[in-house]
């Protein structure tokens, strides 16, 4: 459902407002981690307050670098000779941007509970591998029956050009095959709050290898972008190692009852032959 949501919303909007509306994921993604008690939140310590901060900065500068662009701070030698005149919002032509704007919510709420879902699966059938193939399994079922359903031009089912083929491959074998058994690996091991907080990363990702790769300007509003993002992951990590720290400090050993069940016949008997010995 959530590529569903996701693709009709950028039919609807723009390539910008869409990957903007995907950096709420991670604060989606916290709160419900916290509403359901499977990540614990508190306020009245430092390490939670770094969780939050954290959350809020990396989302924060996923947004800087979607939505704010500044003076150019690096120009490559392999610079594109046609500018392009976007805007913010992209073209508005035949754009429905409350609907489309519903569907990308739609789409971030999903994936934020996949990924909180996914934390609680894990707990009781820790195999990630075999949880991605069934994921990626009812996936293919479910778009294959919508599609087949909503699309009965034969045409539309034919590839036209290589690069097509190319697309299909790698949104199937990377984006959902690789990917997905990552993010469920990471998952089952650092929690949804941990993977979440890394998906703002990709957008950062996304400006420096456009630079360096297709010749664009990178601007101002990448690097701010870029500090906000490692400043919030930083704080997120700090935050769950102190967390964990606070944890082990608090566990008190406790002994168990057959324990001094035991201890307490073996100091009856002691007390027994004491006096047996003095009488």
């Amino acid at each position: 459902m959530k590529e569903g949501f996701y693709l009709l919303g950028l039919e609807k909007t723009s390539p910008t407002f869409a990957a903007a509306m995907q950096n709420s994921v991670p604060a989606l993604t916290f709160l419900m981690a916290a509403l359901l008690r499977y990540e614990s939140v508190h306020f009245n310590r430092i390490d939670g307050l770094a969780k939050v901060l954290g959350v809020l900065a990396s989302v924060g500068g996923a947004s800087i670098i979607t939505l704010y662009k500044g003076p150019v701070i690096y120009t490559p030698r392999l610079a594109l000779h046609q500018e392009q005149y976007l805007s913010v919002l992209g073209d508005a032509t035949g754009k429905n941007w409350n609907l489309g704007g519903i569907y990308l919510f739609g789409h971030s709420l999903c994936w934020s509970g996949w990924i909180v879902m996914q934390a609680f699966v894990l707990k009781k059938y820790s195999a990630p591998l075999t949880v991605s193939a069934f994921t990626c399994f009812f996936g293919v079922v479910q778009f294959l029956t919508i599609a087949a359903f909503f699309e009965t031009d034969s045409k539309a089912w034919q590839f036209n050009s290589s690069g097509e083929i190319f697309s299909a491959l790698f949104s199937g074998l990377v984006t959902s095959g690789l990917a997905s058994a990552i993010q469920i690996w990471t998952i089952g091991k650092g929690g949804p709050v941990l993977a979440s907080i890394y998906l703002p990363l990709q957008t950062l990702l996304v400006s420096v290898m456009a630079s360096f790769i297709f010749g664009e300007e990178f601007f101002l509003g990448g690097i701010i972008g870029a500090f906000l993002i490692i400043s919030g992951l930083y704080l997120v990590v700090w935050g769950r190692s102190q967390e964990t720290k606070y944890a082990k400090e608090v566990i008190v050993p406790i002994e168990p009852k057959n324990h001094w069940e035991e201890k307490s016949d073996s100091s009856f008997l002691i007390q027994r032959l004491i006096t047996t010995q003095s009488s």
